[in-house]
């Protein structure tokens, strides 16, 4: 019964130290995953990041960009308003010399006339 029970107890231990280094391998293969799906998700994430950065700085430059066009064209709209200004005065001008001159211009035929 000694010997029966030993020899169990021997082939259990075996078969203990079967299932324990069949653990720590499944173990040993799980941390090694983990460390390739952490250096996986670090990777994506400095993608990720740098795309983020890279598109920030395009948008950040066009906004920019418009900006400028913007004023430019602020700019454009302010002197044209200015040019329309000079003209209506010139307009005004010259029409006021039109009157004087058709008011010349009938005097001297009424005096012609005469």
């Amino acid at each position: 019964q000694l010997q029966l029970t030993t020899s169990e107890k021997t082939e259990l231990s075996k078969c203990l130290e079967m299932v324990q280094t069949e653990l720590q391998e499944k173990e040993r293969e799980m941390r090694r995953e983990i460390a390739e799906y952490k250096d996986k998700l670090l990777q994506a994430e400095k993608e990720h990041h740098d795309s983020l950065t890279e598109s920030k700085r395009k948008n950040e430059a066009e906004i920019e960009a418009c900006r400028d066009k913007m004023n430019s064209l602020e700019h454009f709209i302010s002197s044209q308003k200015m040019e329309i200004e000079h003209l209506k005065s010139k307009k005004e001008e010259l029409n006021n010399s039109l009157k004087v001159a058709n008011q010349t211009l009938e005097e001297l035929q009424k005096n012609k006339v005469r």
